[in-house]
């Protein structure tokens, strides 16, 4: 709600808002649902001068329609798909990520997520020849692993350098710098992000639950909103509006709890679960005699494009060869 304050349009003086609020009348909100001709009576105010006050608010705060056919449209220019760089979960997800939302990777310790978010930004940043930001607040980030993901594409030393050179990393150990690198990129930051000739394609936060989460509480109350849930919603806000106007692919990770019957679920509670678009569980797979497997699970738990409860099975170390990697980027049109 909009509370109304003095300078907001003209006529609407400090004078009539004390009036307003002698009868209640505190938001634009308020004003716009009231009977005008009542409320000028009630007010001693002018009938036509609070009628042009209440104009002035609704043009400048209501919202207008828009056609499906227009939003249609603006999807069609818009929409990028990005491959992950493994065909197997780019099929799962309806062939990659997509610009303009925000997507999901939730799994337990060593199920693979940070890996992934590797083979994601070396298939942008080497494949598609795009930039990334990448937003590390648990340390996960290795240059000498993404060199050797990059050393097992190609052999051109100057080829991996402008690979990384496309990597803007930024690491950090708390909410509230998280928020404020967010909104820095949101304002300013993100066209200077653009690295090596390519435009920011995705921003990625590895892991956002490792600095929301400690604010939360082992059982936050979801009705009540705590301090720790209000910056949780600031930093989602933040991140879809990331990828809503600047056209980019945010991908975050989550941990993972159980529910009531023992069962993996990501993090971060229902008023989370809301955020992302598209939502993936990530499992180790563990196969008799082996101490340290590879393979990995991958489960669709919320998708407006597949049906969900997809799984699929995938291995870590066959990160997108060049010989059998699709990129896909540009305008592409959702059929039925």
């Amino acid at each position: 709600m909009v509370v109304l304050r003095d300078g907001m349009c003209p006529g609407l003086d400090e004078e009539l808002i004390q009036a307003l609020r002698a009868e209640d009348v505190k938001t634009v909100e308020d004003l716009v649902s009231s009977d005008t001709e009542d409320l000028s009576q009630k007010c001693s105010v002018s009938y036509k001068a609070l009628l042009a006050v209440r104009r002035v608010l609704l043009a400048q705060h209501a919202a207008f329609p828009v056609s499906g056919a227009d939003l249609y449209e603006e999807l069609l220019s818009s929409t990028a798909i990005l491959s992950t760089g493994n065909p197997i979960l780019d099929k799962m997800l309806d062939s990659g990520l997509y610009t303009g939302e925000l997507t999901e990777l939730a799994g337990g310790p060593g199920s693979g997520k940070t890996q992934v978010c590797f083979g994601v930004t070396l298939s942008i940043s080497y494949q598609l020849k795009q930039s990334v930001v990448y937003i590390d607040s648990t340390g996960g980030m290795s240059a000498s692993r993404l060199l050797q993901m990059l050393q097992a594409k190609s052999c051109n030393m100057e080829e991996q350098m402008e690979a990384l050179q496309r990597i803007q990393i930024f690491r950090l150990f708390d909410a509230f710098s998280l928020l404020g690198c967010l909104h820095s990129l949101r304002c300013v930051g993100l066209q200077q992000a653009s690295l090596g000739g390519g435009s920011v394609k995705a921003v990625i936060v590895d892991s956002v639950s490792a600095l929301i989460s400690p604010l939360l509480g082992g059982k936050h109350n979801e009705v009540k909103i705590s301090p720790g849930m209000s910056l949780m919603m600031q930093v989602a806000g933040v991140l879809k509006t990331i990828a809503k106007d600047f056209n980019v692919a945010a991908l975050v990770t989550n941990h993972t709890t159980r529910d009531g019957s023992g069962q993996p679920k990501p993090g971060l509670g229902l008023s989370w679960s809301h955020v992302p678009r598209t939502r993936v569980l990530l499992e180790r797979v563990e196969r008799p005699g082996s101490l340290c497997s590879s393979l990995r699970t991958a489960t669709l738990i919320k998708s407006s494009r597949q049906p969900c409860l997809l799984k699929t099975e995938f291995d870590l170390k066959c990160w997108g060869r060049p010989d059998d990697m699709t990129a896909v980027s540009g305008k592409r049109k959702l059929e039925n």
